[in-house]
């Protein structure tokens, strides 16, 4: 193919004869049920994975072992006071 301007063609599933091609992440990546289109090259298949962590994510906050003690942040004491007295000086 041959062309006269300097235009750019890209393609989805347009064959090899473009500048570019477009391929939705979610497709090459596995993120859906199906086959999908005939130009769809999958590079992973992450569906399964992603049910999974989900699920176990869901599992632990419903039975409240997420979040943890080492999941979150806390102050010393003593550094919250003084932090809230200097509050009071401000306002």
């Amino acid at each position: 193919m041959e062309r006269m301007d300097s235009s750019v063609i890209i393609g989805i599933g347009a064959g090899a004869a473009t500048d570019g091609q477009v391929l939705v992440f979610h497709d090459l990546l596995g993120i859906r049920e199906g086959a999908g289109a005939r130009f769809v090259k999958r590079y992973g298949d992450l569906m399964d994975e992603m049910i999974q962590g989900m699920s176990a994510y869901a599992d632990d906050v419903r039975t409240q072992r997420y979040p943890a003690p080492e999941h979150t942040y806390s102050i010393d004491p003593g550094e919250l006071a003084d932090f809230q007295a200097r509050l009071g000086k401000a306002a």
